[in-house]
């Protein structure tokens, strides 16, 4: 868990660095790969995640799940990190990768990288997904009746809210 929260912090840091930049990309419409491509400046260029590998297949699950990123601990233990815009809760995005991890067999822990808000043509914050995210994904802790397999959940946001 240190090792994963030291990563999580250079990520923080990066995403402070970088705010101006994401600002300008993170507008209605733009694709999402640009942001997505501020955040691989860290993970992959950096740290050794690697992008878009396809996850080690469970016996019976065929998933073919290929996260944005992904970074081994040691064998058989990993981070999945995923960038999300429009769709993070309209779409359940951040459901869906919460399931992603926990159904890897290679990734214990999950970095899910979402907006603070999402814009509307006007350039009027639609909806606020950080805070609901973070509501989402903490319900499945602390509770063994609801709990996954996923030892950590980090949920970082970017651009601005208002």
């Amino acid at each position: 868990m240190a090792r994963v929260d030291a990563i999580a912090s250079q990520l923080t840091a990066h995403l402070d660095a970088v705010v101006a930049e994401i600002d300008l990309v993170h507008v209605h419409r733009a694709p999402s790969t640009r942001v997505q491509d501020i955040v691989a400046e860290l993970l992959t260029d950096r740290l050794g995640f690697r992008s878009e590998v396809v996850l080690t297949p469970d016996e019976g699950f065929v998933t073919r799940a290929r996260p944005d990123f992904i970074f081994s601990l040691a064998p058989g233990r990993g981070v999945i990190a995923e960038v999300e815009r429009g769709g993070t809760t309209t779409n359940n995005h951040d459901l869906k990768d919460l399931w992603k991890t926990h159904i890897a067999l290679d990734a214990q822990h999950l970095f899910l990288v979402v907006p603070n808000a999402n814009w509307n043509e006007a350039g009027d914050a639609r909806e606020h997904p950080y805070h609901r995210v973070v509501r989402r994904l903490s319900s499945f802790f602390g509770d063994p009746r609801r709990e996954v397999d996923v030892l950590s959940a980090h949920v970082f946001g970017y651009g601005r809210e208002l």
